[in-house]
């Protein structure tokens, strides 16, 4: 699956992944392939982005929104 990591200036990041944890208003919650569609709202965190390789990358968010669909993560940022 693919993520991308947006702000109102720059994308931060855009890449494959195999798992994307992200902190959720209720609490952190990951995101696997074929996960189901979803829209949910992000606190103040950090985001875990692990690739095929098992290599883990974290970004720093003042929160934002995330969507979900057809194996393509969206974060839109703060």
């Amino acid at each position: 699956m693919t993520i991308e990591i947006v702000t109102p200036d720059t994308t931060i990041f855009t890449g494959e992944c195999t798992l994307v944890q992200l902190p959720g208003l209720d609490g952190s919650f990951e995101i696997m392939n074929n996960h189901a569609p979803l829209i949910s709202v992000l606190k103040k965190g950090k985001i875990k982005v692990e690739d095929r390789q098992k290599q883990v990358q974290f970004f720093e968010v003042n929160g934002g929104v995330v969507e979900v669909l057809k194996n393509k993560i969206l974060v839109l940022a703060e």
